[in-house]
């Protein structure tokens, strides 16, 4: 890949209505752009990473046993008015009509369109448990959408439903889901929290948010300074307390003492029990014969919001440092005078080619701009390893390795095969 060829439009300064850090990035790196309010097209190199995190949502999810579908993102009032949601999810809830003027929604969740394929193919214990997901775009109505894709209106969401036939089934692949999140935001390679959290209008009694820690998080969370406890601080507020007033207190696990962070909430799990499987007649035959109401789980991670909160949690004043496992290239070769030096653009081609040939991504900067321009574009983008290719090879065979986080080396080409695995760790 050449960087005169793919569409890149960068930008030297953020638009005043980008007011989080992600948001900002995410435009002046080409990534993204507005559509409408809450709404923006992915451009390549977003999509490229956006793409990179969904793989590994599939990954693990597959891994846990979990099976994909892909349900309609237009789903029929009905379905909706069974469940009590047609009025309870209020104006988030997008409604429209078709030409024959029946009333439809554009989905915010899935919830009653898997329980009724549940309802309406499973008839035995003996097909349980079932585990389905889904990796699609979702639309909820924001009252002010913000953040750019952090709190959009329209964002992609991989979103998983269980079905299983007694409290102690849902409790293991609650676990499971749990362990799996947990691999998916390591693997991305984020620093997260799981917070005791309410279930708000999905419902259920017991629920948990995976928070990504970043300074611009929305949400603040109380968590101990001793232990892996970490809950949502409107749960742990008391009338008249405020947020400030908790830090420092014991943490309610009795570990430590209270620590106040903010959070990108961009996971949630919950235990549905029968909420939606009572109201639905969502029932199967039991071992003895007896027709048995299902017990359920809902499992949601925020792909699209992932790619925000990595940008939060990953960044300096130059640009974006994406972690290795979602960039969209792991390698860039900065070629100065790539179009003058025939030799420059040989030695490009060349170890552009042996590092596709073993699996590395990469990206070639064949521009003809200078150092700076090149360099600087390449911070702001944030892919990990830069190898610089400019007069000094002519001179004397040396080609400069610079890391997004700071490492750099001097090598010559001939010797970069040896030391470029572990420049790279």
């Amino acid at each position: 890949m050449f960087w005169s060829k793919i569409f890149i439009p960068t930008l030297k300064d953020s638009p005043q209505d980008a007011e989080v850090i992600s948001h900002q990035l995410m435009l002046r790196a080409g990534m993204i752009r507005k559509v409408a309010s809450g709404i923006y097209t992915w451009l390549p190199l977003g999509l490229m990473v956006l793409r990179n995190i969904e793989n590994i949502v599939r990954e693990e999810m597959n891994a846990s046993g979990a099976q994909e579908v892909l349900m309609p993102m237009v789903q029929p009032k009905e379905l909706w008015e069974e469940t009590k949601r047609w009025d309870k999810m209020g104006s988030e809830l997008l409604r429209i009509k078709d030409r024959h003027d029946r009333e439809f929604c554009l989905g915010p969740t899935h919830e009653e369109v898997i329980t009724d394929l549940i309802r309406n193919n499973v008839k035995s214990y003996k097909e349980l448990p079932l585990n389905i997901y889904q990796i699609q775009t979702k639309f909820r109505d924001e009252i002010r959408p913000r953040y750019g894709v952090m709190r959009g209106r329209e964002f992609l969401m991989k979103d998983a439903y269980s079905f299983n036939l007694d409290e102690e089934s849902l409790q293991d692949t609650y676990l499971t889901m749990r362990n799996t999140y947990k691999k998916i935001l390591e693997r991305i390679g984020l620093e997260y929290k799981i917070v005791q959290a309410d279930s708000g209008a999905i419902g259920g009694e017991v629920s948990e948010e995976f928070h990504v820690l970043a300074e611009n998080g929305e949400d603040t969370i109380a968590i101990s300074d001793a232990s892996e406890f970490a809950i949502n601080t409107e749960l742990l507020l008391k009338e008249g307390e405020d947020i400030n007033s908790l830090e420092g207190q014991p943490s309610p696990d009795g570990n430590g003492k209270i620590v106040i962070k903010k959070g990108i909430e961009v996971g949630h799990i919950f235990q549905l029990g029968k909420v939606y499987t009572e109201a639905m007649q969502v029932n199967v035959q039991s071992q003895e014969g007896r027709a048995v109401d299902l017990f359920m789980g809902c499992y949601g991670i925020g792909v699209s919001r992932l790619v925000a909160a990595a940008i939060e949690q990953h960044h300096d004043d130059q640009g974006i440092i994406w972690p290795e496992s979602i960039a969209p290239f792991e390698v860039n070769i900065v070629a100065i005078g790539y179009t003058k030096e025939i030799k420059i653009a040989d030695a490009a081609n060349e170890l552009c080619a042996t590092l596709k040939s073993i699996g590395y991504k990469v990206i070639v900067d064949d521009r003809k701009d200078g150092y700076g321009t090149k360099i600087k574009d390449a911070e702001l983008i944030g892919i990990p390893i830069n190898i610089i290719i400019g007069n000094k090879y002519l001179e004397n065979g040396e080609i400069e390795l610079k890391h997004r986080n700071g490492k750099s080396t001097v090598s010559q080409i001939a010797e970069l095969s040896t030391i470029f695995d572990r420049f790279k760790k």
